[in-house]
């Protein structure tokens, strides 16, 4: 993986790209996360296909522009920092928000993508509850509290069962947080409490499409998860069975035989 900056349009991003392969998968982060998340998981995928991964603006070192990341404004800068690259067409999977920006870009670029993965992640517009949880995260942080956020979140994302097992995975997601900026947090919290419902467009899209769901998600619980796989009958589906938010970390070999097998890189079956 060759890590680099580059301009997309007026934004600096900071990316890693393996560079090789006739079909590209690009993976975006979820909040509080940036892309060292994927460290452990791109060698399960980089001799298959190429594998782009980013610090999504107001994430990891990438630059923060302004009080309000919109999801629209993240899946552009995406969009444009591929065509940087020389990348035409692409899958993205995106983990929980990178997700919503996975969406935006179905919305807003549907004829780059020959892909969208939404890996625990949902359509859905943050119910008035979610949204006044966000912005009590939001006071948090500006009060200067932000080391609460790093105590509590990052285990909260892993199945009560594989918290002990993912203890370092855990205190990595931990630090994260601690090197990410104030006013990223903030930019991109206000971003997702403002972004639109996108099931209709998903319904629409000709974009094939893959949901990756975990069982045992505290975030998005199981009924949330099954009331999506009923009202999107054109997707894909892959439930992991023993994985809560961070399937990739939780289960990586079953996601990553599924993105292979999704973007048309996996090994054949013998017949």
């Amino acid at each position: 993986m060759t890590e680099k900056f580059i301009m997309a349009g007026d934004t600096p991003l900071h990316l890693c790209d393996s560079e090789r392969g006739d079909r590209c998968l690009v993976l975006l982060h979820g909040y509080l996360e940036s892309m060292l998340v994927w460290d452990d998981f791109v060698p399960l995928l980089y001799k298959k296909v190429r594998v782009v991964t980013l610090d999504l603006p107001g994430h990891g070192i990438s630059v923060v522009r302004g009080k309000c990341h919109s999801m629209e404004f993240l899946a552009d800068t995406v969009a444009t920092a591929l065509t940087a690259l020389g990348v035409d067409r692409f899958t993205v999977a995106g983990h929980s928000m990178g997700g919503y920006v996975a969406l935006a870009l179905a919305e807003r670029h549907p004829e780059r993508l020959d892909g969208l993965v939404l890996l625990h992640s949902t359509p859905y517009a943050d119910t008035p509850e979610k949204a006044e949880n966000r912005r009590r995260e939001i006071a948090l942080v500006e009060a200067g509290k932000k080391e609460l956020l790093a105590r509590t979140a990052p285990a909260a994302g892993f199945a009560e069962e594989n918290r002990a097992r993912l203890r370092d995975a855990i205190e990595d997601l931990a630090e994260q947080v601690f090197v990410t900026e104030e006013e990223g947090i903030v930019a991109l919290l206000n971003g997702m409490i403002e972004r639109k419902d996108q099931s209709e467009m998903l319904r629409r899209t000709t974009v094939p499409t893959l949901f990756i769901l975990g069982r045992k998600d505290g975030y998005i619980l199981p009924e949330m998860a099954e009331r999506m796989v009923a009202e999107h009958p054109e997707a894909r589906v892959v439930w992991l069975e023993q994985a809560g938010h961070m399937g990739f970390l939780e289960e990586p070999e079953a996601v990553a035989a599924a993105l292979l097998d999704f973007v048309g890189a996996a090994e054949p079956t013998a017949e």
